[in-house]
């Protein structure tokens, strides 16, 4: 992928509290407040696609804890979420004040069937989805950039949307290097790779 000179890039200032849920705090805390929020999704795809290209395929099906997702649903999740708030952002950019419901991700993540497809072919999906999200985030001005909406109960500027795609990326790798890939003490190593094998 080529880069791209941060100078080329606008500049979307980081949102303010009130502009999204408490809870998506965990996501914006993240990123700088520089407001190069573009470049930030952008050298978050490079180096996302270049960290889970590099894990063993066995380990891609791996889950830390019975129940958790697998490195693979995970990503298939982040490419799902990432979907569902471009286009809360389309929405919201166009001043439609419909409100927009939530959705389980739980449930999208088993139905994805994620565990059975080439982390290549997810890896693409994820890269075509990123590109089209910088490409619609870049074409808005700042009016639609500051319009809001409810979404899932929650009111969120469009702005905040796009630092929440950002954040939500890398608090997913931060989780995957915490805790899917953590040396196993020597004595449980074993038992993982039996765990490993059955998840």
């Amino acid at each position: 992928m080529r880069r791209t000179d941060v100078r080329s890039l606008r500049v979307i200032e980081k949102p303010r509290e009130a502009e999204y849920p408490a809870y998506a705090h965990i996501y914006s805390d993240l990123l700088p407040d520089d407001g190069l929020i573009l470049a930030h999704l952008e050298n978050n795809l490079r180096s996302t696609k270049k960290f889970v290209a590099s894990i063993p395929k066995a380990r891609l099906l791996h889950r830390y804890a019975e129940g958790k997702w697998t490195i693979k649903e995970i990503l298939g999740h982040i490419v799902d979420d990432e979907r569902i708030y471009v286009y809360r952002a389309l929405r919201f950019a166009r001043n439609d004040s419909t409100e927009l419901p939530g959705f389980e991700q739980d449930h999208y993540a088993q139905y994805s069937e994620a565990n059975k497809r080439e982390i290549t072919d997810l890896l693409d999906e994820f890269a075509l989805v990123r590109r089209s999200t910088i490409a619609f985030f870049k074409s808005l001005d700042n009016t639609a950039l500051m319009r809001t909406g409810v979404a899932n109960g929650n009111r969120v500027s469009v702005r905040a949307l796009a630092y929440h795609i950002a954040g939500h990326e890398l608090h997913h790798m931060n989780i995957i290097r915490e805790r899917y890939l953590r040396r196993a003490p020597a004595n449980c190593k074993r038992k993982r790779s039996r765990k490993t094998l059955a998840g």
